[in-house]
């Protein structure tokens, strides 16, 4: 074989064909989605198709009963069930609420963490354990710090002088700020992790620079931490609004919606719809509107994040 020869057949064998190269790529790109996709699938995209078909049948939790199609008949009794509506105005002032009290709560304890404070790292561990325990173990030692006989809640106000025997998750006025305490408390860990890694991104030359043309403290805190922040910010809000209003066992261990419904959110009225009234077919229903609700919040979200700014002109 001639050397022309011997370098024809090397460069064969060792120059990949561009649509093969291609199509190898796109092999372990889909041998890497697949995996991950399956599940999401199963236990996501499947259920929620189930869940909004069974929207529009007569489904029930009951023996020998056969489902049949009703087309809208759910949810044109949905628009006037009072309760339902009741129950998604009491979502909305938990899910702004929370929301709003775990932001300033949460980057108030991120400035703190992102000080030289001494025993910093012992603080930060601190201030995640709310973020780690149970929903359900948080709601009983709630319910233990509220009692009105032996909390200790009620011992420290009787201490100071204050009422006696308070009944926080059975009165009527004081039900639902008792449990919204709670949610700020559970959910703050998680906005102060957020936004703690977001304060360790903003430019320590820009805070300087301000600090030598004489800023104030507050002045470089609102001109140039704030608007490094904002985008953490509005990701943070957004997921917690969407969380929040989804909230169901801390609500259901501490009050079963009660007293009086005064803590009745969405979820746990679609819950008692489906498990206590066997209306699984309403149930559905509702689950379908708080759905379309919560797209709705994450699509204007999503559009006011990723729009292009304006020019100044």
């Amino acid at each position: 074989m001639s050397t022309t020869a011997v370098k024809n057949t090397t460069a064969k064998g060792v120059t990949p064909k561009p649509g093969g190269l291609a199509r190898s790529r796109r092999n372990e790109a889909l041998g890497l989605v697949i995996p991950t996709l399956i599940p999401i699938l199963a236990l996501s995209v499947i259920p929620l198709f189930i869940g909004v078909a069974t929207a529009f049948t007569d489904s029930r939790l009951a023996r020998h009963h056969e489902t049949q199609f009703i087309g809208f008949e759910n949810f044109i009794k949905l628009g006037s069930d009072t309760q339902f509506w009741q129950s998604f105005g009491i979502g909305m002032i938990w899910a702004v609420t929370v929301t709003a009290l775990q932001l300033i709560g949460g980057l108030s304890l991120a400035l703190l963490l992102n000080t030289d404070l001494r025993f910093r790292g012992i603080t930060r561990v601190l201030a995640l354990i709310p973020w780690a325990m149970p929903p359900v173990v948080v709601a009983v030692m709630w319910q233990m710090i509220y009692s009105p006989t032996n909390g200790p809640l009620n011992w420290l106000i009787e201490s100071l002088g204050g009422p006696e025997n308070i009944n926080w998750l059975g009165d009527f006025g004081l039900a639902l700020p008792a449990v919204i305490l709670v949610g700020v408390w559970v959910g703050m860990p998680q906005n102060t992790v957020v936004l703690l890694a977001g304060l360790q991104q903003v430019p320590g030359e820009l805070l300087e620079a301000a600090a030598v043309d004489g800023a104030s403290t507050w002045r470089r805190f609102v001109s140039v931490t704030l608007p490094a922040l904002r985008p953490v910010i509005f990701s943070i809000a957004s997921l917690s609004f969407i969380w929040n209003f989804n909230s169901f066992g801390i609500v259901y261990v501490m009050t079963e919606g009660g007293p009086g419904g005064r803590t009745m959110l969405p979820m746990l009225f679609t819950y008692l719809e489906a498990f206590k009234s066997r209306n699984t077919g309403g149930a559905a229903a509702m689950g379908d509107v708080i759905v379309i609700f919560l797209i709705v919040i994450l699509v204007i979200a999503l559009w006011r994040q990723l729009r292009p700014e304006r020019s100044p002109r």
